[in-house]
């Protein structure tokens, strides 16, 4: 593996910890797509830092069990912006 793919995939681990980053948050942090940051940190950085890549799979863990709430609020607001525009 590269060195500049190592540090990246450090990176995004080290950036998705602190932040409680999600992967969709953190591919447009770092202008790669999902399915690197996906990588990068499932197959990547088990070889690299595994207790790194442990911790940062909590993260993204927590948020996969919570995307349908927040796709629910998501679309909440979308309407509660749509209707507001509309005089309901």
């Amino acid at each position: 593996m590269k060195g500049y793919i190592e540090e990246r995939a450090v990176d995004i681990a080290n950036y998705i910890i602190e932040y409680n980053a999600t992967v969709r948050q953190t591919a447009k942090k770092f202008g790669i797509s999902k399915s690197t940051v996906h990588k990068d940190v499932t197959e990547r950085l088990t070889q690299i830092n595994p207790s790194l890549a442990d911790r940062a799979r909590v993260v993204l863990d927590l948020n996969k069990s919570e995307r349908h709430i927040r796709g629910g609020l998501a679309t909440k607001e979308k309407y509660l912006h749509k209707n507001q525009y509309q005089g309901y």
